[in-house]
């Protein structure tokens, strides 16, 4: 059986089939509680309390903040990542009956508890061994972490259509597109199309963006987001690990992606079909909306995001994105292409390279020209292929940083 056959039939296994609306209460379990999406997601979680039970949250180190969040939401278990503030979240949990743990077994721990539907919103390759906890136990998992599918996305859908685990895309193009993938049958689907803003960088020349600073580029046109994936929208990275993404989410061949910059964001993601059709999905650029469509899945709840007004709106543009002056995107394309244990290694360099960066190690061009630098290291080393284990793409991720890390004092060199 072929490769192509394989995923598409282990995608429609774990591609969700529209169950009945129940009427009681959905458990929930919130993997990165305190960050961007896990905010949007409480957000919407106090707009329906009654409609929800929370069994546990997560967050790195932000004990206080965590330990605010689970008294609120009645949680039943709170966990930091970090065993260092321990203290600080049980000293804040005192009296609440809320159970407190910490350390990277206690968040798989969190992950495996008994909650209906789990929001993946862990940044990086940490994301990983917990996602995939939730989706062997079979649970809904509301995907926010790209990493998990750049790192291991053969993995990671085939354990989750093998333990019957159902997973939602909260990225709003990859929501956008699993909404408008209704429309039509797919086996009469031609492609699909992400859009990027194109980052607060679009329209500067070359030689104005090689002199980029840390405040610049953390500040998005349109969207609120953590910084590292503000950086990677600045950069185009980020919509090349959405492809990845969107690789394994799909079931698609990578001649079936595409990217258009659409710096309105408005149109978040587009499916065409073979008889020329193509369906778009639209709304304001606002995450509780791609949250609220996997929170209430399969049916719709009220968000208050604002309304979309194309009136007011008045122009949609869009335009080819430009990878002489955002190399990033390139670069991912062709670990896109290459495959094997290439894409695990383009997000190790690029979670070091961004973290550099911000540190003011490493200038904003340099950030490509070490991913691409690593890349090309490790195929000269034969470190290619793909992952078969958790264990095995850990082990990948770790090599690839440290080589990253050898690589920097060459790469930051060439800012001077």
């Amino acid at each position: 059986m072929g490769s192509s056959m394989k995923r598409k039939q282990l995608a429609a296994k774990a591609s969700p089939a529209r169950p009945e609306p129940s009427h009681q209460p959905r458990s929930v379990t919130l993997l990165g509680a305190t960050g961007s999406i896990g905010s949007s997601t409480v957000d919407l979680l106090r707009r329906n309390f009654a409609l929800y039970r929370v069994e546990a949250v997560t967050a790195h180190r932000e004990a206080k903040a965590l330990a605010r969040l689970a008294r609120e939401l009645n949680a039943r278990f709170a966990v930091v990542a970090d065993p260092a503030v321990y203290g600080e979240l049980k000293t804040e949990l005192s009296g609440s009956g809320i159970e407190a743990a910490a350390g990277a077994a206690a968040v798989v721990e969190a992950a495996q508890r008994p909650a209906d539907w789990v929001m993946a919103a862990i940044t990086g390759a940490a994301s990983l061994a917990p996602t995939l906890a939730a989706a062997e136990r079979g649970a809904t998992v509301a995907l926010a972490n790209k990493e998990c599918l750049v790192c291991a996305g053969a993995l990671f859908m085939r354990r989750a259509a093998e333990n019957g685990a159902t997973v939602l895309p909260v990225d709003s193009e990859h929501n956008a597109i699993f909404q408008a993938l209704s429309a039509g049958r797919r086996e009469d689907l031609r492609r699909i199309v992400l859009t990027a803003s194109g980052g607060p960088f679009r329209t500067w020349p070359l030689d104005a963006i090689r002199k980029v600073s840390v405040e610049q580029a953390l500040k998005h046109p349109t969207w609120s987001m953590g910084p590292k994936i503000t950086i990677d929208s600045a950069t185009l990275m980020n919509k090349g690990l959405e492809l990845i993404e969107a690789l394994h989410l799909f079931a698609l061949r990578p001649d079936q992606l595409d990217v258009v910059v659409h710096p309105q964001s408005i149109v978040h993601g587009l499916v065409e079909f073979r008889d020329g059709s193509v369906i778009a999905q639209l709304g304001s650029p606002d995450m509780r909306i791609p949250i609220s469509h996997c929170l209430a899945w399969p049916v719709r709840m009220a968000t208050p995001a604002p309304r979309l007004d194309l009136a007011r709106v008045a122009t949609l543009s869009f335009e080819e994105p430009d990878v002489e002056r955002f190399p990033a995107l390139a670069i991912a394309r062709r670990a896109l292409a290459a495959g094997g244990a290439a894409p695990t290694i383009l997000n190790a360099a690029n979670e070091v390279a961004v973290r550099e960066f911000v540190d003011r190690r490493l200038g904003f061009c340099e950030i490509a020209a070490l991913v691409e630098a690593t890349l090309e290291l490790s195929e000269r080393r034969g470190d290619m292929a793909e992952p078969q284990s958790v264990e095995e793409a850990l082990a990948i991720d770790h090599n690839a940083r440290r080589l990253a890390a050898d690589l920097l004092p060459e790469i930051a060199a060439m800012a001077s």
